[in-house]
């Protein structure tokens, strides 16, 4: 099970690992296989002896694959299931599913449509196969008229996952769910009866890795509604630097935030401009940050409401700057994610500053491997950990999400932890660790919770910058990787598709 982290996953981080599972070699058809054969032993344990019946109410998606397949194991072993599947079959989702089901549909009675009351009434057992990680809302025709034949009923109900209608008051309340893998953060009190976990074969590597599932944590629309940007980034840094707050802009835009806006002092703001006219720039002072210019740029901020600040990149380590800096990124905890880098490390504020702003305190910290230590580590080993186990203490204790940029990157929340390992040598060139606090601020301001933001980002960053380097090899500079990131999430939600 999953020692990465303490608490159930959600559908959405379900979804991830197992897309990531995928890509290390096992298929979808081997996942459904051994979910269908434990529910099928979870259904044994619980009817009587051969050849009992079963009702077996299946939708269209992965979970009535796993009920089938399930109804194939039981019918092998002498049980007699009959399926109804409220959709035509025609409308199976996967390809998985639809073996699933081939191999049943001549072996089983099945009904096509929703099954009455009296019908299921008949059997010592219902097998709820609807609906299974992902539901959201309340349940729509025809789930709603099944759920509400079954409930009519009064069969015990086993449910697959996750209980049809979990976030439904009328939902079905089965009397035992057999929930594959770990526990789902849906499962509420109450909500799921007797909970059985079973293994269905993830690989240990997949969950303490990033993989190429990780872009599901991209919230994606249909049609139009998938070039829709959203989320408004601010960009603190500048004054001896100008490149890196406009790379972490441009990164920032070119991973889907609406709008990039870049504070800097005067001077380096006017250089900053000069980069791209995509740039929106603000000129705050001179020369560099100063405690003066602390107050204007907060108000600022606050006033123009964006959706995540990105603080410290280019800025200068002068101790008027740190300071100003420290001033910035305590106001702002708590009223926006904040992302902070580079110079903005040496200012990061105390884990009693950030828990007393509530549960909205989101804070990031993208430190490479020196910073991990100056700021960070206490052991000041002078390198990375050679886990996540360290990152995460350091997370919890200081009331943050962790990205340690190294080889491997590692990733914590204070909860779970992860490593990303998912690049090319050739990035280590300077630039490239603010184009990844850009992408992640992007992701904040999409959304994203800290943890997927994190765990996304590197591993985007990764994709593109391999992607760069395969044409780049060592000329790769730091907006190659910026001008890859929209062709590197095209091709990776691409493959996904291909893979459902």
């Amino acid at each position: 099970m999953w020692a990465a982290s303490t608490r159930p996953l959600s559908s959405l981080e379900m979804a991830v690992l197992e897309a990531n599972a995928v890509a290390l070699g096992v298929t979808v058809d081997q996942l459904m296989e051994n979910a269908g054969r434990a529910v099928a032993e979870e259904a044994m344990r619980r009817l009587p002896s051969p050849p009992a019946p079963l009702a077996v109410v299946a939708g269209t998606g992965n979970k009535g694959g796993d009920a089938t397949c399930a109804a194939f194991y039981l019918h092998q072993w002498g049980f007699s299931p009959e399926i109804w599947m409220v959709r035509p079959p025609s409308e199976i989702a996967s390809r998985a599913a639809r073996r699933c089901f081939e191999r049943v549909e001549r072996r089983c009675p099945v009904h096509v449509g929703v099954p009455r009351a009296e019908e299921l009434a008949e059997k010592p057992l219902v097998l709820d196969g609807l609906l299974g990680t992902g539901q959201t809302g309340r349940l729509r025709p025809p789930v709603r008229e099944a759920v509400d034949a079954i409930r009519a009923s009064a069969v015990p109900v086993l449910s697959i996952d996750l209980p049809t209608g979990v976030m439904d008051p009328e939902g079905l309340r089965p009397k035992w769910t057999v929930t594959l893998t770990t526990a789902k953060e849906e499962m509420g009190p109450g909500t799921s009866g007797e909970v059985i976990v079973r293994d269905i074969g993830i690989p240990p590597e997949a969950w303490g890795r990033t993989g190429p599932g990780e872009y599901l944590f991209l919230t994606r629309g249909a049609g139009a509604a998938d070039a829709r940007r959203t989320g408004r980034v601010i960009v603190v840094g500048g004054g001896p630097y100008s490149g890196a707050p406009a790379l972490s802009a441009m990164a920032a835009l070119r991973s889907g935030a609406e709008r990039a806006t870049v504070l800097a002092p005067e001077g380096s703001a006017e250089r900053i401009q000069s980069f791209s006219p995509n740039l929106v720039v603000r000129p705050f002072g001179v020369g560099r940050f100063r405690p003066t210019d602390a107050r204007e740029i907060i108000e600022f901020v606050r006033s123009a409401g964006p959706q995540a600040v990105i603080v410290g990149m280019g800025a200068g380590a002068h101790p008027e700057t740190v300071e100003a800096l420290g001033e910035i990124e305590r106001a702002l905890v708590g009223t926006v994610p904040v992302v902070v880098d580079a110079d903005g490390l040496a200012a990061v504020p105390s884990a009693d500053e950030i828990r007393g702003r509530g549960d909205r305190a989101v804070l990031v910290a993208t430190p490479n491997v020196g910073e991990f230590a100056r700021y960070f580590d206490g052991e000041r080993t002078g390198r990375m950990p050679d886990d996540g186990a360290r990152a995460r203490e350091i997370a919890r204790a200081r009331s943050l999400t962790l990205l340690a940029k190294g080889d491997p990157d590692l990733l914590s929340d204070g909860d779970s932890w992860f490593t990303n390992a998912h690049h090319h040598p050739a990035m280590t060139v300077g630039g490239v660790g603010d184009v990844l606090a850009g992408v992640v601020g992007s992701l904040l301001a999409q959304g994203l919770r800290s943890c997927h933001a994190v765990r996304l980002g590197a591993w985007w960053v990764g994709d593109a910058g391999t992607r760069a380097a395969a044409r780049r090899g060592r000329g790769l500079v730091a907006t190659d990787v910026v001008d890859e990131l929209p062709a590197a999430l095209v091709a990776a939600l691409g493959r996904l598709d291909a893979g459902a």
